[in-house]
């Protein structure tokens, strides 16, 4: 029975490559092919549960296969069954099979038709590998695939200004957790010498043990899991992308921003709630994040005008309440919310289009204002100025883009003299020199040699922001990208001494992308010799071919699951120390904005609106 549970994983992931040889014109094909696949997944589901209930709910834990392995580091596939994964993977499934019913005449003719239904497949991969992780390193696995597919959906009507903006907003908060989850995963490392489960997180005798030996790096991980599950689920401070990921279509906004991907973060919290529930600064900062937030964003969602707006709000409201019922320990009505909220915000978001034809007559003819009270005292006071600060939904837009996005926007704009040739020559030079003296030891004063590493990680840093600032030409800012990476891998390795191989892993998947994407580009520029970053050129149209090859270079320079770059990171992460705080934040913060820069690349060059004149000009929304 234990081994049954793998397939639950390569189901959706057979569905996915199959669907992706379909022909494009075939739409009953492919969409009776989803609703097949998805339909064999959820009787598949019953029937383990069923089985599953039989062996008196036993929880299943299977190291299912060892990708890499060293003398202190083991990077592994686990899978883990019980009722959390009962409950999420059962709802998944029969929400995805209700969508991809409706899409199939939701989308008739639509020119994306098969993308759509792809990429709907490639998410159910993602949510599936997600909700049957057995440990962090599987989980990540499917949280990146959750990532990319949000930013592909949200940014589907690729012909208009708002919903390609409004993806790569989405991704850089996703990219926040992202990030979190790495430097948790990244000291859950140093705690425990391994990479541990969550079966074995629920080992009460051995988890207390390590809770009076390294207290602060603990606490440390669950802050860093709270940061990461509000960021996916929108919570305080980071709601304001959820209503932005609605440009998607409709079919996609329920099926990933109602129901089942936003809440992703109260599953993960769920998953590690052995490890937070005995530090009560994390149960606190937990209930009061969802208090604060269901609070301020049902404010949000009776002032909104726009339906799809008000869903998104309602759902962050349901989400914050379920954040609270798990940091009080109520797991089994924590669940059955969850499901509850995903089907009812999956309907509402089905048939909001329908509904509000039914109502126009109404909304038009027959609205009655309310009386307007002109009273003065303190309690209007206080309703009026929470109603304008809902109505700017708290400006909590505006506060991330000041805090979190325009100081490295501020620090990008004081690195031009990294265009000139003498500073780049420079840059080289230290390359050079740091590579000489790590194949050759005594070639730099050892006085020198703890300083090494957080310099090399300080300059892939400023690679990294210039790339994220630039407004000319995209092969600059894709060569600095590259560039970065390079300063990063020479930085770990002057920290500690790294096997060739582990190094040669981090860097095989991004020689090969960044190989790959600079001839994208230089095909591209050749064509009008016009590929500057400050506007949007939208040669997907044109040349569909290479925008696709160089989305896949994107996603291998980001080491995305299908490349070795991916185990190279976590394994390049371990030669970090728990006490070298600045090195982590270096190494951090590039992490933090090489994705939003590569795809930032990708959208300027293939997506928005078509430069030429002869194509359609799209509207800015959908």
């Amino acid at each position: 029975m234990d081994q049954l549970l793998q397939l639950y994983v390569y189901i959706p992931l057979l569905a996915f490559f199959a669907s992706l040889f379909m022909p494009r014109k075939k739409e009953a094909l492919i969409s009776i092919f989803t609703m097949l696949a998805v339909a064999v997944h959820l009787v598949g589901i019953i029937t383990f549960i069923i089985l599953w209930a039989g062996n008196n709910f036993t929880a299943i834990d299977l190291k299912h296969v060892v990708l890499f392995k060293t003398d202190g580091f083991e990077f592994f596939i686990n899978f883990y069954f019980d009722e959390v994964t009962a409950v999420y993977a059962c709802t998944g499934a029969v929400i995805t099979l209700m969508v991809s019913i409706f899409s199939r005449y939701y989308m008739h003719r639509d020119e994306g038709f098969k993308r759509f239904f792809n990429t709907v497949l490639f998410f159910y991969l993602g949510y599936s590998i997600v909700t049957f992780s057995g440990n962090f390193e599987t989980l990540f696995i499917g949280w990146e695939i959750l990532g990319i597919t949000s930013f592909l959906l949200i940014a589907f009507y690729r012909d208009r200004y708002l919903p390609v903006k409004n993806g790569l907003k989405v991704i850089s908060l996703y990219r926040l957790g992202d990030v979190c989850l790495i430097l948790a995963m990244w000291m859950a490392h140093h705690v425990f010498q391994k990479n541990i489960t969550f079966a074995e997180l629920n080992n009460g005798a051995v988890m207390q043990e390590y809770f009076q030996q390294h207290y602060w790096a603990i606490l440390f991980i669950c802050l860093m899991i709270v940061v990461a599950v509000a960021a996916k689920s929108a919570q305080l401070p980071f709601s304001s992308w959820l209503p932005r990921a609605m440009e998607g279509p409709t079919t996609s906004s329920a099926i990933f921003y109602g129901s089942l991907s936003v809440n992703l973060g109260a599953f993960l919290l769920h998953r590690t709630f052995p490890l937070w529930s005995e530090i009560i600064l994390v149960k606190v900062l937990v209930i009061a994040i969802g208090l604060v937030t269901s609070i301020i964003a049902s404010g949000i969602a009776k002032v909104q005008s726009s339906v799809k707006t008000q869903i998104a709000y309602s759902s962050i409201t349901q989400i914050g309440i379920i954040f609270i019922e798990i940091g009080l320990g109520f797991h089994v009505l924590a669940l059955l919310h969850f499901a509850g909220n995903a089907f009812l915000r999956t309907y509402q978001l089905l048939v909001s289009p329908s509904v509000l034809s039914y109502l126009i007559h109404d909304q038009f003819y027959s609205f009655i204002p309310r009386k307007r009270n002109y009273s003065t005292n303190f309690i209007n006071k206080i309703r009026n100025t929470f109603y304008l600060l809902s109505v700017k939904e708290w400006h909590l837009d505006s506060f991330l883009f000041r805090y979190l996005w325009n100081p490295f926007k501020a620090i990008g704009k004081k690195l031009g003299f990294m265009d000139s040739a003498i500073t780049l020559t420079i840059l080289a030079g230290l390359y050079l020199a740091g590579l000489t003296s790590l194949l050759f030891d005594g070639f730099v004063a050892s006085s020198f040699d703890k300083f090494m590493p957080v310099l090399y990680s300080l300059f892939a840093l400023l690679f990294i922001i210039k790339a994220f600032t630039e407004r000319g030409d995209a092969i600059k800012s894709w060569l600095y990208i590259f560039s970065s990476q390079l300063f990063v891998a020479l930085s770990i390795c002057l920290n500690e001494h790294v096997e060739v191989r582990q190094v040669i892993f981090y860097l095989s998947g991004i020689v090969v992308a960044a190989i790959t994407g600079y001839i994208c580009l230089r095909k591209i520029k050749a064509i009008d010799n016009d590929i500057e970053l400050n506007r949007f050129h939208g040669y997907c149209y044109e040349q569909p071919g290479i925008a696709l090859i160089f989305l896949i270079s994107c996603l291998g320079l980001l080491g995305f699951p299908f490349t070795p770059t991916f185990i190279g990171i976590d394994l390049l992460f371990t030669h970090i120390h728990a006490n070298q705080l600045p090195l982590i934040i270096c190494t951090g913060l590039g992490f933090l904005i090489i994705e939003i820069s590569v795809l930032r690349i990708y959208a300027r060059i293939f997506l928005g609106q078509h430069k030429k004149v002869y194509h359609p000009v799209a509207f800015r929304s959908s």
